[in-house]
């Protein structure tokens, strides 16, 4: 009896579905995404307290951000805290030239993503001469730049007032509903987790890799280094600029407050806690993240007939939580949700013959 999989050839062993079973659990996990979730999402919204669709829009979202941080970091092994204030570029961007300029939609979007790639470029060019805290740092600096402009170029930006943005249409279906708005993040999630999965099998994508694992021999070996790197911003940075593009749109209002240096914590949590270097990482982690908060804010309801001011209490413990979150990742499982995913798969496939 079988009990794992034999590649005979480099292709079948470079298939991202090795066998017909995933295929088939794909197949399915993608049907419920798309026709199963929004039937169940009113249900469990009222089981749960909280707008399940407004909650799938915004981790599909966030995960195409941390997709493009978990390239930058966790396959390219270069730190970066200015992810927040790239994505404020993107939703930006996309807001002038759909409001202001009149550009179409289809064209806005991707036009985000390519200016924030240029500006994460141009913040990335310090990766030739620095590496783990001193880039972090030069990132960070990118993150206090970006945000004094988004607050202070008032002109362009609306400043602290921000700018109203309209919902989009393709093709004259308005996209003026969660629901709507939810196929197009999907189909957005799905190409953007595809590409990402493809690029680590390229030979750009296992140069950023071996950089990640060991620079001095990646470059005796031929390895470009400052080229990857900046590729790896560029890409990252298209990547979270997407993601600020959709943001905008679904938000209605964008403004320099929803980019702080805390939104680029909030992505450096969701890689570390999805497992850094994992495509799954990125989903994981979001999943995680975005629905933290609102799972502790059920037993909070739950209190509050006892201890009035629990919702105050709760407010300034959340980042303490979060803090609390990655450091308890970091020391029990240091290779995040998606390590311990594959490692599940692997006992049951294997089952009863593991060991």
């Amino acid at each position: 009896m079988p009990t794992g999989l034999f590649h005979t050839t480099y292709e079948d062993d470079e298939k991202i579905f090795h066998t017909l079973w995933v295929k088939i659990w794909m197949g399915g996990l993608i049907f419920f995404l798309f026709a199963g979730l929004p039937f169940v999402a009113s249900p469990l919204s009222s089981f749960f307290g909280f707008s399940v669709q407004h909650m799938a829009n915004m981790i599909g979202i966030f995960i195409i951000g941390a997709h493009g941080l978990n390239l930058l970091t966790g396959c390219t092994g270069q730190i970066s805290l200015g992810h927040g204030a790239f994505m404020g570029v993107g939703a930006f961007t996309s807001a002038i030239l759909f409001m202001k300029a009149g550009w179409p939609f289809w064209f806005s979007l991707p036009a985000a993503g390519l200016v924030t790639a240029g500006v994460g470029m141009i913040f990335g060019i310090p990766s030739l001469r620095l590496r783990g805290l001193y880039l972090a740092i030069a990132t960070m600096a990118a993150q206090f730049i970006i945000d004094y402009a988004m607050r202070n170029w008032t002109s362009l930006t609306g400043g602290s007032g921000g700018l109203n943005v309209d919902r989009p249409s393709i093709f004259g279906f308005a996209l003026d509903t969660d629901l709507r708005y939810y196929y197009l993040i999907l189909v957005v999630v799905i190409l953007s987790t595809i590409f990402l999965k493809n690029l680590l099998r390229t030979k750009t994508g296992r140069a950023m890799v071996a950089i990640r694992d060991r620079y001095l021999s990646a470059e005796i070996m031929g390895v470009n280094l400052f080229k990857y790197r900046l590729l790896a911003f560029g890409i990252s940075s298209f990547y979270v600029g997407v993601a600020g593009g959709l943001f905008a749109h679904y938000n209605l209002v964008v403004s320099d407050e929803h980019f702080t240096m805390w939104l680029s914590i909030q992505y450096l949590a969701m890689v570390i806690i999805g497992g850094l270097g994992h495509v799954l990482g990125g989903i994981f982690g979001t999943i995680f993240m975005v629905l933290l908060p609102e799972l502790l804010r059920i037993p909070t309801e739950v209190l509050s007939n006892t201890y009035p001011n629990i919702f105050a209490i709760f407010g300034t413990l959340r980042e303490l939580v979060f803090g609390l979150v990655i450091i308890l990742f970091l020391i029990f499982e240091p290779d995040g949700l998606a390590a311990r995913w594959h490692t599940i798969r692997a006992y049951w496939k294997l089952w009863p013959f593991s060991y």
